[in-house]
Parts: structure tokens; C-alpha cells; sequence
């Protein structure tokens, strides 16, 4: 899978004042230092955690007395993982969408979008069972903790955390199909969504290379398909 900066749902202490400084300008470790009432030491400790994270990167160099000195940046891509407009814009979006399109042209757009979201991840290798645990880390990495179930035929993955799209998908199947067509991509055999959409909770639900009819009992349950 394709490295992507973290997205914590929240940055909080140092950690978060670090960020909040970085996305106004790129700072050194001693102008951070300084701003924060900190040793130099100190700040390059959570420099180095948030660069784990992929929150942080080393720009270019700013000469500071007699030695060049490293300006840290806060990486592009974070700023969108930090950013509290997604969720709500992508939800409004969807209303509009049912609203305004028929159910098998909304179905339409959302596959298209799934098959484009396929496009930024490599395609899973090895075998089937190789290729679901592939799947079902890419979905923890989106924010679906799951469990893989192998059943009769195939398998499949079970979210036991809040859906991850759970604002946007109103009751809808056409939102889950999206991630459907995404993982039909990535695994290149039939996926179908089995998503529980209920208002209180609902769950990710997606059965891969399942037979009709041949899902209703899983023989084992297990973190990894193994």
C-alpha cells in the first residue's frame, strides 16, 4: 500500500502546537524551541515523532550564525488529514447526489468513484487469501477496524468499528457500492457490500468471491484470511 501521512483524530500538548506553528510558516528546531519555551532536545524528541507519522518532513536549510540549520514543514498532504471540512462537504455532497440523480445513475457515479479510488493503491498479489488480508488492512489504514471470516467459496470482511463513510451514507447502498468496486478492483474477483446501514451504527460488510447463497455461515473467524 502506498505510504500516506497519518491522520489523528486529534493532536493535542506540544505535539499539536508544533503543528499549529508549522502551518503558518517552516520553522528550526531552535526557532521552534524558542517559541515553545523549550530546550532544543525536547523539540527534536516530538520533531521525530510527528515525522513517523508523516505529519512532519525536513525542508531546506536556513543558515543560522555560523551553521546551516533544518527548517521542518509540515508535509502538504497532512494538511488535508487535519482539515474538519471533508466530512461534512462529502456528506452534504451525497444528499445532493440522491436527490438529484436517479438510484442507478447515483449507483453509477459511486462505482466510478470506487474504481477511480482503486486506481491510487497497487493491486493486491499472491493468492486470494493474501489478496483479502491486503484488503483488509487497507481498510484499517481508511479507519474501518475489521476481522476476516473465511466461509465456503471465499471470504469475508467484517467492520466492528463505526463505518468510516457513516455520514455519508444516510441508509443508502449506493455510498457502500463505491468501496465495493474498490476492492473488486484491487482483488479482481466479485466483491459484494453486505453493509449494515443502520442510523445508530452502521458496520462495513464486504463478501469476496462468496457464491450466492454461501454466505450465511463462516467456519472460522480470524483477524488475518491467512
Amino acid at each position: 500500500m502506498p505510504d500516506r501521512p497519518s491522520r489523528p483524530a486529534a493532536l493535542k500538548g506540544t505535539r499539536g502546537r508544533i503543528i499549529d506553528l508549522l502551518r503558518r510558516s517552516g520553522l528550526t528546531a531552535n526557532e521552534l524551541a524558542a517559541r515553545l519555551d523549550m530546550t532544543h532536545n525536547g523539540v527534536r524528541g516530538h520533531l521525530a515523532v510527528l515525522q513517523r507519522e508523516g505529519l512532519v518532513r525536513e525542508g531546506s536549510s536556513r543558515r543560522s550564525g555560523t551553521r546551516p540549520s533544518v527548517v521542518y514543514e509540515l508535509v502538504p498532504e497532512a494538511e488535508a488529514g487535519l482539515s474538519k471540512a471533508y466530512i461534512p462537504f462529502v456528506a452534504h455532497l451525497v444528499r445532493v447526489l440522491q436527490e438529484r440523480l436517479r438510484p442507478a445513475e447515483l449507483d453509477d457515479v459511486m462505482r466510478t468513484v470506487g474504481r477511480g479510488l482503486a486506481a491510487e493503491w497497487p493491486r493486491v498479489r499472491g493468492t486470494l487469501a493474501k489478496r483479502v488480508d491486503g484488503a483488509s488492512a487497507l481498510l484499517e489504514e481508511l479507519g474501518a477496524p475489521n476481522e476476516v471470516e473465511r466461509l465456503d467459496g471465499g471470504f469475508v470482511i467484517r467492520g466492528y468499528g463505526s463505518c468510516m463513510l457513516a455520514q455519508a451514507v444516510h441508509g443508502r447502498p449506493e455510498v457502500c457500492r463505491a468501496m465495493e468496486s474498490l476492492f473488486g478492483e484491487l482483488l479482481d474477483v466479485p466483491v459484494r457490500e453486505c453493509c449494515s446501514r443502520s442510523d445508530e451504527r452502521p458496520r462495513c460488510c464486504f463478501e469476496i468471491g462468496v457464491s450466492d447463497g454461501a454466505g450465511a455461515s463462516p467456519q472460522r473467524k480470524r483477524k488475518g484470511a491467512g
